[in-house]
This record gives structure tokens, sequence and C-alpha cells, in this order.
């Protein structure tokens, strides 16, 4: 069976389906987590992609910035590894401020998913640790080699094998070695859950893989949001705010351009203060998926993520600027800037 075979009424159930997944997911790393920052914080997201990294379902707790962040971490293992480079039992990590979530105290988790021998999809999860090394929670590092454990793009599991030189790496370099070990064994518990309930809904339905499915429901939610944003007028709508800097001699000013042309958006942060020698800086990653949240948030709010809703938004931001700053820059503290993302989005939309 292929999407196109599926009616309105069963693509809905296949939708919602996936979403209780990655929810049922969610639920198993609170249950298994050994620190607060899961199961009380809720710091973590579960999604599901296909087998090119397009999100298809998003666990409905996740918080914001995990929406555009974590499936572009898919895409980024997969053009590292290439899908003849990945195998089944692996398990792939990094906490690459650039290529993850904007920091080093988040871990992406991500389990390629094989069907017949074919890959067809990837779990992936992205988690807070209790503590990752480096300084703790300081905005005073200089560099980013200073904030903690550095994890390229890398496997720690290869087809079923542990890596022991990784966790034996990962316990020395961080403070509380039995959480942060056990927080990353929660989302490879998680992934492989998600992996177990996806095979299961294929043989269901009878689907090879998500290729077309994936392409039916990414293509309605992109009709969707080019709709709402077709319901904008054209125009370039401008926003701006100063903040405090470091100093009473050196504020920081964010600045946004919004301009919707037709049924797509540009964000350009041109105009916004340099890096800084801080660690406040927010990667553009998180720049990135802070302003679709906006965006969805405030045309879109009553559908499910996927990769569909980020299609028709780019975003531009200056390097070396407080929202796109380039290695080494320190980066840890990097919400605190990047929250300021959404105030300009909403303030250019009114």
């Amino acid at each position: 069976m292929s999407a196109p075979d599926l009616d309105a009424v069963t693509l809905e159930v296949i939708w919602n389906r996936m979403i209780s997944i990655v929810d049922e997911a969610a639920k198993a790393i609170v249950r298994t987590s050994f620190s607060t920052l899961s199961n009380e914080a809720n710091d973590f997201a579960c999604v599901l992609t296909d087998a090119s990294g397009q999100l298809l379902a998003q666990n409905s707790g996740s918080i914001p910035s995990f929406i555009g962040t974590l499936p572009a971490t898919v895409r980024h293992f997969l053009a590292e590894f290439g899908a003849d480079g990945l195998h089944p039992g692996d398990v792939l990590c990094t906490n690459n401020p650039w290529q993850g979530t904007g920091h080093l105290n988040d871990c992406s988790i991500v389990r390629p998913i094989f069907r017949d021998g074919v890959l067809v999809a990837f779990a992936a999860t992205a988690s807070h640790m209790p503590d990752i090394g480096g300084r703790i929670r300081s905005v005073e590092a200089r560099e980013v080699f200073e904030e903690g454990f550095h994890i390229p793009l890398m496997k720690i599991f290869n087809a079923g094998e542990a890596d022991r030189t990784f966790f034996r790496l990962l316990r020395t370099q961080v403070r509380t070695p039995d959480q942060t070990e056990g927080d990353i064994h929660a989302q490879i518990t998680a992934n492989h859950l998600i992996e177990a309930r996806l095979l299961a809904m294929l043989a269901e339905y009878g689907l090879a893989d998500l290729t077309a499915l994936s392409e039916e429901l990414n293509g309605r939610t992109e009709a969707a949001m080019r709709a709402a944003i077709a319901e904008v007028p054209d125009g370039r709508y401008r926003y701006a705010m100063r903040t405090d800097g470091l100093s009473a001699e050196a504020p920081f000013d964010f600045a946004l351009e919004l301009t919707i042309d037709g049924d797509g958006a540009r964000f350009d942060f041109a105009g916004t203060s340099p890096a800084q020698a801080r660690s406040i800086n927010c990667p553009f990653c998180y720049t990135y998926a802070m302003s679709a949240y906006a965006l969805k948030c405030a045309l879109l709010p009553e559908v499910p993520n996927n990769s569909g809703l980020l299609r028709p938004i780019e975003v531009l931001a200056p390097e070396n600027s407080l929202l796109n700053p380039l290695p080494p820059a320190p980066v840890g503290s990097r919400a605190s800037t990047g929250h300021y993302v959404p105030v300009l989005a909403f303030g250019a939309l009114a």
C-alpha cells in the first residue's frame, strides 16, 4: 500500500499513530531517565523522521527549540556516514552546538531504523544532560572548549556493540557519571521503542517504507503553512529591541526584518550585535528553530509539527553575530539571547 492509496481518514489515523509512538517514547524517557532534567523538567524531545531526515512526528510535550534542530541533526548524520554507512543496531550521538541543539549540554541520540535490510526511518531524541563537564552553567567561558565534553558526530553503538571507550571517556569528563550515562541510555531505550512500534505499524498497514507517506503528510502541512502565510499582507515588517549588555557602555541590539512575499516568509536578523567573548551566543540552528516556532505559533498552531511547516521559511543572520556565532564561540547559555527571537517575530508581525 502506498500513501496515495490511503484515504484521508486512514492518513489521519496513521499520523496520529506516529505521534502516539513518539509520545510513548517520551514517557519511556520520563520513567527511565536518571536526572530530574528529563523526568521533571521535560527538557527533551523525541522525533520520528523518514529515511532522508524529514520530520514526520514530534512528541506533544517537546520544547520549541527542538522543532527545527533535531531533524537537522539527523541529516547531519546522514551526510557524515551516508545511508550505506549505517547498519541495524547503530546508535549515533553528538552534542556539537552547531550540528545539534545549540550547546554542549544537549545530547542528540539517533537510531537508524531498517526494515528487511532497507533504511526506512530514524528515531531521534535530544535531552539536556545533568552535567557535561566544563564550567558549571557559567557565561564566563571565552571559547566552546571551556564549556564541556564535546562529542562529534559519531557512533556510540556499532551494529549493536557499545563503544566502551566512548562511555569511559564520558564518565571521566563529567561530574555526574551515573546520571549522565543513565540519561543517554534512557534516550537509547526510547529510540528502540520507536523502532519497534514503527515496524509494527508498517507491517499492519502494508507499507514497505515511509517515503510516499512522508511526501503526502509533509506536502499537506507545507500547503497549509503556505496558505496561512499568504493570509498575511505582503510587506517588510521590522522590529528591533535593545537589552542590557555585558557593561553599561555596550548594550545589545536585536533586529529583525520579516518579509512576507506571497506564501513564503524570510527572517533577516541583520543589525543584531556581534558575537561576544562570553557564553551567550546563539548558534544559527537554534535561531532558525525559534524563528519557525514563532511563525507557527502565530499562524498555524493547531497542526502537529513536521518538516512541511519549515519549508516556506527562510532565515538569515549575519555571521559572527549574537544569533549566528561561528566556532569556537562560547554558546553554553545560548537561550539567553535565542529566547528573544520569538519576541522579535511577534513584534514584527504586530
